[in-house]
């Protein structure tokens, strides 16, 4: 059995339903899809980074001890999932720019991808990050 974490990232949004809407009636479905989920809004969401399992552990151990960077994708082992939104954008960008010095080349190239899709998230703040522990 193989263990690995995904990063999947929002990529639309929806909602479902069978109707054209008025184009009266379409400022209010913006305000919903900004809201969130009460108007029957669905996330579509596409894998992004996938690392393994002990590996990801090991690169999330290149973040400083105790910080609330570690702290947060550390999240991930003890409750199965994280999300990331734009509440965590800076933090996390600043912890893993950080600790590239002292990363692998393949920490580097995770944590490249990570600050990438942070990037997407400060530049569209709809966009969020679910982050889950996977086993085979």
């Amino acid at each position: 059995m193989s263990e690995k974490v995904v990063f999947s990232q929002l990529s639309r949004k929806f909602i479902d339903e069978n109707d054209a809407t008025p184009a009266e009636a379409q400022q209010v479905v913006y305000y919903s899809l900004a809201i969130g989920h009460h108007l029957g809004v669905i996330d579509c969401l596409e894998a992004a980074l996938t690392c393994p399992w002990d590996e990801y552990l090991a690169w999330i151990a290149t973040l400083e001890a105790g910080s609330e960077a570690r702290r947060k994708m550390e999240g991930v082992p003890k409750y199965g999932e994280i999300v990331i939104d734009i509440n965590h954008v800076p933090m996390l960008a600043n912890a893993f720019d950080k600790a590239r010095a002292a990363q692998t080349s393949q920490q580097q190239e995770w944590s490249t991808m990570l600050l990438s899709m942070l990037h997407d998230i400060h530049q569209e703040n709809a966009i969020y990050l679910m982050v889950r522990r996977l086993r085979d």
